[in-house]
């Protein structure tokens, strides 16, 4: 599947973000976001970029972090509704809008830095995730305190999908070797990423792995009960604490990494 899933289907992503697993997914972000993004804070002024930034929750996020953010996305849709939730939010005048893909970074952005680079969800649908991760590690600014946070679906978590939620062994069985898989909200496919590639990718754009951390271990796995009740405070606590353990986030659904720049001297 391709980027322009989302330029014809803008409404049904905003209507998944909305879901349990949506909210989860995003709500653990945006924690693994607030733990390690001191290291940018000290840069004044503060900018952001998100690439593919969708519906502008981690843009609004960080604008109400006193961050200026700049959210790039190729679907018109998904930026109209982006502006939208900007305006809802109160930080439109911090949030400014581009229309454009991850391919088109070096040449739309040149000469701009940034204190922290989102490229979340975005790696698994676009041609070449190494360059486009070599693209975002270009914008950083070059210290230590600049920040990459990625988030790719994880290969790991898709071999206990299929054995665990749909009982097809054989399929987890494959999964364990799979590039791909099939994405559910769209029905197309999806590139699929081990912790470990992740890392591999980032030291090829010259940065280095700060931390790794699992979004949804546990979560798409329990009774639709708990699922649909009021525990969702206590899932999500359960959530963090788990994805802050390498032996449980290695098995989770997706993968949250935060990046810095590499150290020229070592």
């Amino acid at each position: 599947m391709t980027v322009s899933a989302f330029v014809q289907n803008a409404e049904k992503y905003a209507q998944y973000l909305g879901t349990i697993e949506g909210r989860l997914r995003l709500d653990l972000t945006l924690a693994g976001m607030r733990e390690f993004l001191p290291l940018a804070i000290a840069a004044k002024p503060r900018r952001a970029l998100d690439v593919g930034g969708g519906t502008a929750a981690a843009a609004i996020h960080l604008a109400g972090l006193n961050f200026d953010v700049t959210l790039l996305d190729h679907s018109d849709s998904m930026l109209a509704m982006a502006q939208r939730a900007a305006c809802e939010a109160g930080v439109d005048e911090r949030i400014s809008f581009r229309r454009g893909d991850a391919s088109d970074l070096r040449h739309m952005f040149q000469g701009e830095m940034f204190d922290v680079v989102l490229c979340h969800n975005l790696l698994e649908y676009v041609d070449d995730p190494h360059s486009a991760v070599q693209a975002c590690a270009q914008l950083m600014k070059g210290d230590s305190a600049s920040l990459l946070s990625v988030l790719t679906r994880n290969r790991w978590g898709e071999v206990l999908k299929s054995a665990l939620r749909s009982h097809d062994l054989g399929t987890a069985e494959r999964m364990l070797e799979a590039e791909w898989a099939t994405e559910s909200l769209y029905g197309g496919d999806v590139r699929l990423f081990s912790p470990h590639e992740i890392v591999e990718m980032m030291q090829q754009a010259t940065l280095s792995m700060i931390a790794q951390r699992g979004v949804r271990v546990l979560a798409d796995y329990l009774p639709e009960q708990l699922l649909r009740g009021d525990q969702y405070k206590q899932l999500f606590e359960l959530e963090l604490k788990l994805g802050g353990r390498a032996e449980f986030s290695s098995i989770a659904r997706y993968t949250h990494s935060f990046c810095a720049k590499a150290d020229p001297r070592t």
